[in-house]
């Protein structure tokens, strides 16, 4: 049995083509050859092929140079792109159009090398009469498709010569130079990843709003983000292979946690930026490889008022209104309008005074956001409502560690949170003496201290304090400290009751009702003529909380008459029974302060049952100092 020639069979099935094809055997030019203006097009499509083979090329040339070869690049259609050989060699293969823009397929010149090896997808040696047309007969070519790294044809890599010049190994070193054309494919497919990875990274972490710096694991500073020299106010350049300890004077003890395991997670610390402590919020990541080895390590950090402004928005500490929201007509709240506004910019302090329910802490809200702090917090605190054994805690933080239940790390007080922005310290009247003293310190020292800390915090606070009370009447009974009423009553601004304002209230009553009637989701009641003018002439001793209370009830009763002015007549009783049991509290007995203090508890506890919020309300001060009165005075409920 005859054996089959695998290479006769490839070169048998190319003819049968090259008939299908009509090629004439007699055809000395391809049938498809492009014309002078799409040859730069065609260039331009080819050239990170042309670019990565030129220089294989040459280095082939180099070795065959003067023994009668020529080199030819194509494309993966077979045209043309580059051609490379003696000069004798060259100028006969141009005499038969083998040069740039000519197609070597099949179905343009029939069986050749470069065409079949693209047709048949593998490397190929043809020569001489294996040629299909009979110009070709005098050569003898070996050629090798290129692949891309998907395993798709790019073009192919040609050596021509005379016939009687066949040798095996002319094959061989086609397609030593394609596997190595095709690895430097690779080589920079793997490099254009690794660009892209990098800008990808590099973008990423330039469009972090929080301080990136990598660190080598001899502590050389080797990338540093935009943000973080933001934060230090300097360039990459001044940081860049620097030790790290240089703006991080606590390295050494985080390297010894790092390398022992331990975690550094949201930790407080100081960097030192030319020459000046500032804190951050830090967490560092080691860097390994797979031994597990340290590589280096990679910091973030937060600048602190940055955090405390994130907290702030997501906490609701930041100021809603602004001098347009505030509903007024008359011309007493018009000049207190314009004279806030003119002192909105001030840093400083502000002492609103009025009844409860004139609007004290949204006026607070409006002087805020018309001054330059508008951008950071605005802290609310009510001295009144928090036990005085917690309000240090609050108003000045903690460390961790200071007290029993202390949260790790500790907690920033209202003071921090409020850095850069607008401290409201409302019901002020309420706060302890011994808390009097320590507010005072912070006003004038511009730091704090944490509870359990020995650090010195500066901070930048406008404080705004807000009361119910006459506080000169406080510091005349020694209730309040003299020295801190100066200190935060440089602006004092007295805001009117409602009943002094009427002409206000109407405006009041169109607001209101559009409002609630929107959260209530039901229409717009109408008020009778009745109704309407007992609003107007109804003294409003709850003030603007008040009518806006009463209005709700309005829109959820659909403006019923009846049950509103059943409410109504409900509401007076209840001012004048406090009017009245005022009265005969303060003036019921003559005898020691402390002793008519003693009795008006004790009968105001009796007469309310020992309702604590009630009794509060009607001796006119907080639950929690009502509590201390009653310990003092040995009152048991």
């Amino acid at each position: 049995m005859k054996k089959i020639n695998y290479h006769d069979e490839i070169i048998k099935k190319s003819h049968e083509r090259s008939n299908e094809y009509g090629i004439e055997i007699n055809r000395v030019y391809p049938k498809k050859i492009l014309s002078k203006e799409e040859i730069p097009i065609l260039i331009k499509r080819n050239r990170d092929l042309i670019r990565i083979a030129s220089p294989f090329m040459k280095i082939l040339y180099d070795f065959l140079e003067g023994s009668g070869f020529f080199i030819v690049l194509t494309d993966n259609e077979g045209c043309i792109l580059s051609t490379i050989g003696d000069k004798d060699i060259i100028l006969a293969a141009k005499e038969m159009n083998l040069d740039v823009g000519a197609y070597m397929n099949e179905n343009s010149i029939g069986t050749n090398a470069m065409g079949t090896a693209i047709k048949e997808d593998m490397p190929i040696q043809i020569s001489a009469k294996e040629h299909f047309i009979t110009a070709y007969h005098r050569w003898t070519c070996s050629a090798a498709p290129i692949h891309n790294i998907k395993g798709e044809i790019i073009g192919t890599l040609n050596l021509t010569g005379n016939s009687n010049l066949v040798h095996p190994h002319t094959l061989g070193l086609v397609v030593a130079a394609v596997r190595s054309i095709e690895n430097q494919i690779k080589s920079d497919e793997a490099n254009n990843r690794l660009i892209e990875t990098y800008s990808y990274l590099n973008t990423i972490i330039e469009s972090i709003n929080f301080g990136i710096i990598a660190v080598d694991k001899d502590g050389l500073i080797k990338n540093i983000n935009g943000a973080a020299c933001s934060m230090f106010n300097c360039s990459k350049d001044y940081l860049n292979e620097q030790h790290v300890q240089r703006i991080l004077p606590s390295w050494n003890e985080i390297e010894m946690k790092i390398k022992s395991g331990n975690k550094i997670v949201d930790e407080e610390i100081h960097f030192k930026i030319n020459g000046k402590s500032q804190k951050y919020i830090i967490n560092i990541h080691p860097i390994k490889d797979e031994k597990d080895s340290l590589l280096g390590t990679v910091i973030s950090f937060k600048n602190m008022q940055n955090v405390y402004n994130l907290i702030n928005k997501y906490t609701g500490m930041k100021a809603r209104y602004t001098f347009e929201d505030i509903i007024y007509k008359s011309s007493s709240m018009g000049k207190i309008i314009e004279y806030s506004k003119s002192i909105a910019d001030s840093p400083s302090t502000v002492l609103i005074t009025g009844e409860s329910g004139t609007g004290k802490e949204i006026l607070a809200q409006a002087i805020h956001n018309s001054s330059s702090r508008k951008d950071n917090g605005f802290v609310a605190i009510n001295c009144g409502a928090i036990p005085q054994n917690l309000i240090e805690s609050e108003l000045f933080g903690y460390d961790e560690g200071a007290f029993t239940g202390a949260k790790k790390g500790g907690n920033p007080g209202k003071f921090e949170l409020a850095n850069g922005g607008t401290l409201f310290l409302d019901e002020i009247g309420e706060m302890t003496p011994d808390m009097q003293v320590k507010l005072l310190r912070a006003l004038q020292e511009g730091c704090i201290t944490r509870i359990g800390g020995s650090k010195y915090i500066e901070v930048d606070v406008r404080i705004i304090a807000a009361t119910n009370r006459n506080l000169l009447s406080e510091v005349q009974r020694g209730n309040f400290r003299e020295d801190l009423y100066y200190r935060i009553s440089v602006i004092p601004i007295l805001l009117p009751p409602l009943r002094e304002r009427r002409e206000d209230i109407p405006l009041l009553i169109e607001h209101f009702l559009e409002l609630k009637s929107l959260k209530l989701k039901k229409p717009i009641p109408k008020l009778n003529q009745l109704l309407y003018d007992k609003i107007l002439s109804y003294n409003w001793w709850g003030n603007i909380r008040e009518l806006e209370n009463f209005i709700e009830s309005a829109v959820n009763f659909n403006g019923n008459t009846e049950f509103l002015m059943n409410k109504f007549q409900d509401l007076n009783e209840i001012k004048e029974d406090k009017v009245y049991e005022r009265n005969t509290l303060s003036d019921e007995f003559i005898g020691p302060l402390e002793e008519l203090e003693r009795r008006a508890i004790i009968n105001c506890l009796k007469k309310y049952e020992n309702n604590i919020t009630k009794c509060s309300k009607i001796l006119n001060i907080s639950r929690n100092t009502l509590y201390l009165k009653m310990k003092k005075y040995n009152i048991d409920l």
